[in-house]
């Protein structure tokens, strides 16, 4: 499968409802579960399907997201894997941004046909999910498609924020809207699973996760009027082209938003996790970082994930996702937040010099941290309390932003001791 596929990720435009976690990062190089970022998901997915050629396509602050890749995905010199990125880019062809998905690949197509290849898999790279893609290579070939979808049966309440989908009795896509009112979905009921129909879930949701044979991609590319995906090619494809649904029925979220964000982050913490990092079999590839062991100092953890080379004093943590470095300080409580930690550990003749108080990198002494996500690199003071919850109204400031009651400490932000939110 490997050497018919070529994968691209979509790692999307600004990233403006992530905000601000995307205000100096890409989306994709956005940090979660504690030791990852998103475009891992992707990747890992693909590698866990034998699929080592792959692009990852981006324009906005993208920058540690090139780190990134550069310092994580790096192959056997005597073999063809690799994943590279492609920047927006002036050409001879073109002089404007990616104006959408569809553009995005457009504009790269020149590189994608330097290489062999069937079938082009294309992705999202904000995504929550484990796949098997082979097996919806497979079932594409299978029933001789031109256009495949993933697809996934979703709630009359969540359908509205998906393009919905009609199928006939093989599974071919008959008919597409893109976010359909509510008043129309009764109408747009599709044949599921028993399970699925118990739950609730039967419209058929779009996850965008596509599959094009070569030829139709390079035929559909040609019409620069196209912008969008989910729009203009998958709608306008239906009758003219075999565009098939594959449906599944596995754990996936759409991390669109900072609530969104925050709670598959949480989720990670459950007895068992929808999402399982825990499985032989479809590992999640990430940097190797040669970081020591946590150290816990008379802290009291529930329910939380503890990532490499933290050092904890806390009294207690509960339902939270500490990430890579944290420094926690005596006496504080942290409950349900994400933390992301820090990219280096502060020297210690700093955090021991009088003259440097205030300016400790991690989270200081008895303080009270709730519903938070606390981005990397940030100096929370002595004393501080942040009750986050929906009686805060939404906010933003050079410190923070509360979005949804979610209270998000900017990255490499100073909170002064005693503040109180």
């Amino acid at each position: 499968m490997k050497k018919r596929t070529l994968a691209i990720v979509l790692g999307g435009g600004q990233g403006s409802r992530l905000y601000p976690l995307t205000e100096n990062r890409s989306k994709p190089a956005v940090p979660i579960a504690g030791k990852y970022r998103l475009v891992d998901i992707p990747i890992s997915n693909c590698l866990n399907s034998a699929i080592n050629r792959i692009f990852v396509l981006t324009q906005f602050n993208s920058a540690s997201l090139n780190k990134h890749i550069q310092t994580t995905y790096q192959f056997d010199h005597f073999n063809n894997s690799f994943v590279d990125i492609l920047a927006a880019e002036q050409t001879p062809h073109s002089h404007a941004w990616f104006q959408g998905t569809a553009d995005a690949v457009r504009q790269c197509m020149h590189h994608f046909l330097n290489y062999e290849f069937e079938y082009a898999l294309i992705l999202s790279g904000d995504q929550l999910y484990q796949m098997d893609f082979n097996e919806l290579i497979e079932t594409h070939k299978k029933n001789k498609a031109d256009i495949s979808l993933a697809t996934l049966p979703v709630s009359e309440r969540e359908a509205p924020e998906f393009g919905i989908l009609k199928t006939d009795s093989k599974s071919f896509i008959s008919e597409f809207i893109e976010k359909p009112a509510a008043d129309l979905l009764p109408d747009w009921k599709s044949d599921v699973s028993e399970e699925m129909k118990n739950a609730g879930r039967e419209h058929l949701a779009s996850m965008g996760i596509y599959v094009f044979n070569r030829k139709v991609l390079e035929e559909l590319m040609a019409d620069e009027s196209t912008k969008d995906f989910g729009k203009e090619i998958i709608p306008q494809s239906i009758g003219k082209k075999k565009v098939f649904s594959f449906q599944y029925e596995g754990y996936w979220t759409d991390i669109g938003n900072i609530e969104s964000f925050f709670e598959a982050n949480l989720e990670l913490t459950d007895d068992i996790p929808k999402f399982n990092l825990y499985d032989n079999n479809n590992i999640t590839y990430t940097r190797a970082r040669l970081l020591p062991p946590s150290k816990i100092l008379g802290t009291v953890i529930e329910r939380s994930i503890i990532s490499d080379g933290c050092i904890l004093l806390a009294s207690k943590i509960e339902g939270s996702v500490i990430g890579i470095r944290s420094r926690i300080g005596k006496d504080t409580h942290i409950i349900d937040c994400y933390v992301m930690g820090l990219d280096v550990y502060q020297d210690l003749v700093e955090i021991n010099d009088p003259n440097f108080k205030g300016k400790v990198l991690g989270i200081g002494e008895r303080c009270y941290l709730k519903n938070c996500i606390i981005d990397k690199n940030c100096v929370i003071g002595d004393d501080v309390r942040i009750n986050g919850g929906k009686h805060l109204a939404n906010d933003n400031n050079d410190m923070y932003t509360i979005k949804d009651g979610i209270v998000v400490i900017k990255k490499g932000a100073v909170i002064p001791e005693k503040f109180m939110l």
